[in-house]
């Protein structure tokens, strides 16, 4: 889609000027009534840009809507309607997702409810030396074309606007929750968009349920609509029908056989068509001043065999004017006149250019050029031959030639597969893809090192002996009843002197728990600690602790006293000092008045010093000490040009 910014507007974007795939698929998503709406407001304010602030304050809710649409718009799936393409439709949770993953690296979100994917997602996958797009749609429910949601009506219009093979999967277990005859009636719903295109029925999940395993009228309503690969006399009518296919994405069997299917349909489609507008240019004619001849040069010692072989075509019959374009290059500007008729000999050996068409003659050489075939392409086909050979070996009764046919046809599982397989119990081992000289190492156990010893090296070679041995014995002394409960009788038990030992001893621990006891509670006691300067100590306690010490002292005097002594009060001279009073008056002199004798000296003082302020007022200074000399046109200011964004500094 035309891209837009306000840089230069000059065209409007349009929905008339892209695909029509991108137009109807911009009309489900954004509503194309309102995205024209907002393009035509915006074309508006073009042509009356001179108020550019008010007309942009009022398409701030166009704009905004713009900008949403643009970053959905990109964040949309590349898809291109002109290249080879695949979609696969369906009911949701049939299996789409899955079929997506498997043949492509996409790694497509597939959870067991419906409506997990909710818009398109596109893979690649290389067929036949091709690239291939790979389209997931959402599913589609049976239903009018008027109730159906955003999310369908984005899979109805890739079907209606690509030039695709469409694989029509269907759910014949029927886990999807919906049944074979509904989505019998959905395939008849979207027949219409299915017109000219390549169609494929694929039934997925036979590993739980196969077509032999559905009812008898099942089976039929099936057979009706489509046509089965085994079938051996069709009716021309039949031919026109889809074809069938079984497929499981859990076990992967025919997964690549409905891609094959797919790819081979739309690829002969495309030739035919090509085809087609060849044979119409042809009947137009006019087409000898745009054919060009390829003289390819003969090698040293060929000229005679290549001469002789284009020759010797002529006896065959055929173009009998054939020889005069071989590497001779006699006659050749004189017989362009049968270029058409070369073109309509040999269709299938022309090449066609932008504006020329290359004939080339493919007759054998009777020199003769082996192919050369790398080893490696020569050891993977012996390997497939061998492969093919055990699948095709009778079975044994005890069945061992099924099992190596099963091990051979089961693919690979990639990484993310065994994750998901194993769950819990999957573990990723990072030595499986080291490339040692022996294979064999690859797992070896690393050895541990403590001080500067290999652990290993202290190992007992003879530990398995001497273990197999021990349990040997261990085994023999079960086997005569040596542990039973009945054997096991201490003999201390009735010695009277082992009694009282181990009384004591009891008694011993019992007393050491009990002393750990209480000291872990006195360890444990936290009590408010105060200072002990601040700590006040009562006249019991110092009368008790002083008597201890043979220091009898009587404070009860000291004890019955409720408040303390205040000393007299002292007389003041009520003369102030002439000396203090003078100090008092000098320390509240102000600065001005320092050194000046009286108040005469102090006037003339203020005039000299008002006199010598008017220099500094009249330069605009600070003060006495500002000697700033200010640069009233800074260089970066005032020189050169004012480029974009320097306005505001002039």
């Amino acid at each position: 889609m035309p891209g837009y910014t306000f840089k230069s507007i000059t065209v409007v974007p349009s929905a008339k000027n892209i695909h029509p795939f991108y137009a109807d698929l911009i009309n489900v998503l954004y509503s194309k009534d309102h995205y024209k709406l907002a393009l035509g407001q915006i074309n508006t304010a073009k042509n009356i840009i001179d108020g550019m602030c008010t007309v942009i304050k009022r398409q701030a809710d166009n704009l905004k809507f713009l900008e949403d649409t643009r970053q959905h718009l990109s964040r949309l799936p590349c898809i291109d309607p002109d290249t080879r393409t695949l979609i696969i439709c369906g009911f949701p949770n049939v299996g789409k997702s899955s079929f997506l993953n498997k043949i492509t690296r996409a790694d497509v979100d597939v959870q067991p409810f419906p409506f997990t994917t909710k818009s398109l997602f596109v893979g690649h996958t290389d067929y036949k030396n091709l690239r291939w797009q790979v389209i997931d749609t959402p599913g589609v429910l049976d239903r009018p074309l008027d109730e159906h949601n955003t999310i369908e009506m984005v899979a109805i219009t890739a079907l209606a606007h690509l030039q695709a093979a469409v694989v029509y999967i269907m759910d014949l277990s029927e886990q999807c929750g919906y049944s074979i005859q509904q989505q019998v009636s959905l395939f008849n719903s979207l027949r219409p968009l299915f017109t000219n295109k390549p169609l494929v029925v694929v039934a997925n999940k036979t590993d739980v349920r196969s077509l032999a395993e559905i009812p008898d009228e099942d089976r039929e309503l099936l057979t009706s609509l489509v046509r089965m690969p085994d079938a051996e006399s069709l009716s021309p009518a039949d031919m026109e029908k889809p074809l069938f296919l079984e497929m499981s994405t859990l076990t992967e069997e025919g997964v690549m056989k409905v891609r094959a299917t797919a790819c081979d349909d739309l690829l002969a489609r495309r030739v035919e068509a090509k085809l087609r507008a060849g044979a119409a240019s042809l009947r137009e004619g006019s087409i000898a001043n745009r054919l060009y001849v390829a003289h390819p040069k003969p090698r040293a010692g060929e000229e005679a065999i290549i001469r002789h072989w284009a020759c010797s075509n002529q006896e065959g019959g055929g173009v009998r004017d054939q020889a005069e374009s071989t590497p001779a290059q006699d006659g050749v500007h004189s017989w362009l006149g049968i270029g058409p008729r070369l073109f309509a000999f040999r269709t299938k050996r022309v090449i066609t250019g932008v504006s020329q068409y290359v004939i080339l003659f493919t007759t054998k050489s009777p020199i003769d050029r082996p192919p050369v075939i790398p080893p490696a392409v020569l050891a993977k086909r012996k390997r497939a031959a061998e492969d093919s050979a055990r699948e095709d070996a009778p079975m044994e009764m005890d069945g061992s030639a099924e099992e190596d046919v099963s091990s051979a046809r089961r693919p690979r599982m990639t990484m993310r597969e065994r994750e998901l397989a194993e769950g819990d119990d999957f573990y990723l081992n990072l030595r499986d893809h080291w490339l040692l000289k022996n294979k064999n190492e690859k797992d070896d156990i690393i050895p541990e090192i403590f001080e500067g010893h290999n652990i290993a090296d202290f190992f007992d070679e003879e530990i398995e002996a001497k273990l197999n041995e021990l349990e040997t014995q261990e085994r023999e002394l079960e086997d005569v009843g040596f542990y039973e409960a009945g054997d096991l009788h201490d003999p201390d038990e009735d010695d009277p002197e082992m009694q009282k030992i181990r009384s004591t001893a009891r008694k011993i621990r019992e007393a050491r728990a009990l002393r750990v006891l209480e000291a872990h509670a006195r360890k444990n006691k936290q009590k408010s600690r105060v200072p002990r300067s601040q700590k006040g100590v009562s006249g019991t306690e110092l009368k008790v602790e002083l008597g201890k010490l043979g220091l009898p002292v009587d404070v009860s005097k000291e004890m019955q006293r409720s408040q303390s002594r205040k000393r007299a009060a002292v007389k003041r001279a009520q003369t102030p000092d002439p000396s203090h009073v003078a100090a008092v008056q000098r320390t509240n002199r102000p600065r001005s008045r320092s050194g000046v004798r009286d108040e005469s000296m102090h006037k003339v003082a203020r005039a000299k010093s008002l006199l010598a302020l008017r220099k500094v007022a009249a330069k605009s200074r600070k003060g006495e000490a500002d000697r700033h000399i200010p640069d009233l046109k800074p260089k970066h200011l005032f020189a050169g040009k004012r480029s974009i964004g320097k306005t505001d500094r002039r």
